[in-house]
């Protein structure tokens, strides 16, 4: 439910990696503005661009000029961001939690996404409607 408290930004950008910075601007200036402590608002920024890369990479296949629609909204005990595609969706219950000794033994690179963004905030939430849209919904407390 909204209140006469919560602070509501938009931001439409194209599947493209270089609109990665973009977006972390956006988290961080709405952040910065609305007095996120920065240890949270880093959080919040590493999630968010775990997510977008996702997107890009997995939902959209590197296809450049597909739209992702990442909304922020800020109330006095959380930051909810909502990032929002239209590509192909994912079941993120089937993606297992990795076995982090394993992964340094194996010198493994990347597929660590998931996991950061479960690590780094509250909750997470993957809603789709297949053909339609997908929207991962990511919550982080402020107090």
């Amino acid at each position: 439910m909204k209140s006469s408290r919560d602070h509501s930004y938009e931001l439409s950008v194209k599947s493209d990696t270089s609109q990665l910075a973009s977006i972390r601007d956006f988290i961080t200036k709405n952040a910065e503005e609305n007095h996120i402590p920065v240890q949270i608002s880093n959080a919040i920024i590493l999630a968010v661009d775990e997510a977008a890369t996702n997107i890009v990479k997995h939902a959209y296949h590197y296809s450049a000029g597909k739209n992702i629609l990442v909304t922020l909204l800020v109330n006095e005990n959380e930051c909810v961001v909502s990032l929002e595609d239209y590509g192909d969706s994912f079941d993120p219950s089937l993606i297992a939690q990795p076995d982090m000794k394993e992964y340094f033994q194996q010198h493994r690179v990347g597929g660590l996404g998931l996991y950061l963004i479960r690590t780094l905030m509250d909750s997470m939430e993957y809603k789709t409607e297949p053909g339609v849209s997908n929207k991962l919904i990511l919550k982080k407390k402020l107090k």
